[in-house]
């Protein structure tokens, strides 16, 4: 995943958790708003402490920025959006976080209508 694509300034973020577009499940959370002058979709995640120690979030981490960098084509080129990790996202394998992913980029329209 190219760095491009990552919000690391927390104005930003903060910006996008006060435009208030928010879907989710009892596994993530997605905070989204439109960024008119961009050239490509930006994301950023946020995952607490209660997740577990460093290796288990940095592992669920790395997998969530896999599944983005392998959907990267559908995303919509104008959004940022901030992913929020839940605890209970540890339960999931890599295919079942995949899967709540993709139909929760779906429904915030995040992605582009396209048959997989």
């Amino acid at each position: 995943m190219n760095k491009r694509y990552r919000i690391k300034r927390n104005s930003e973020i903060d910006a996008i958790f006060k435009v208030k577009k928010v879907k989710g499940d009892s596994y993530f959370a997605i905070y989204q708003s439109d960024d008119s002058e961009a050239t490509n979709f930006r994301f950023a995640l946020s995952i607490g402490k209660k997740y577990g120690n460093a290796v288990a979030r940095n592992l669920a981490k790395r997998r969530i920025r896999m599944i983005v960098s392998e959907l990267e084509k559908q995303f919509l080129k104008n959004k940022m959006f901030v992913i929020v990790v839940k605890p209970q996202v540890s339960e999931l394998s890599y295919q079942d976080m995949k899967t709540k992913l993709t139909v929760l980029f779906k429904k915030s329209k995040l992605t582009e209508n396209e048959n997989e």
